[in-house]
């Protein structure tokens, strides 16, 4: 297996109160990629929202390829957006793409 941090973007299509941002970093907490070495020394935060509503997710996930890591954090971010109580049509997710990868080598 293989440690990837994946970065997920999205838009949310209303107004996400600063609570339900909070509620959504703490179901993604436990992935957090700053604690991979990758994540501490890039500084990459959990979660990130512009003023447009537009958002990425950063989270660590094990794998045995980038598809499979991709479709975790996929699985893992919609996961902690509906936890919040947001449908997949009010905070619609982009493709993940691998923003790191810890072989462990």
């Amino acid at each position: 297996m293989t440690t990837y941090v994946i970065t997920v973007p999205g838009t949310f299509l209303r107004t996400v109160p600063h609570g339900l941002r909070s509620g959504i970093e703490r179901r993604l907490r436990p992935r957090d990629p700053r604690n991979t070495d990758l994540g501490e020394n890039e500084e990459l935060s959990l979660l990130t929202v512009d003023e447009g509503g537009m958002f990425a997710a950063r989270v660590e996930v094990d794998a045995a390829d980038s598809a499979g890591a991709e479709a975790e954090a996929v699985r893992v971010v919609a996961g902690a957006l509906r936890d919040c109580g947001l449908a997949e049509e009010d905070a619609p997710l982009g493709e993940a793409i691998v923003t790191g990868i810890d072989s462990g080598l």
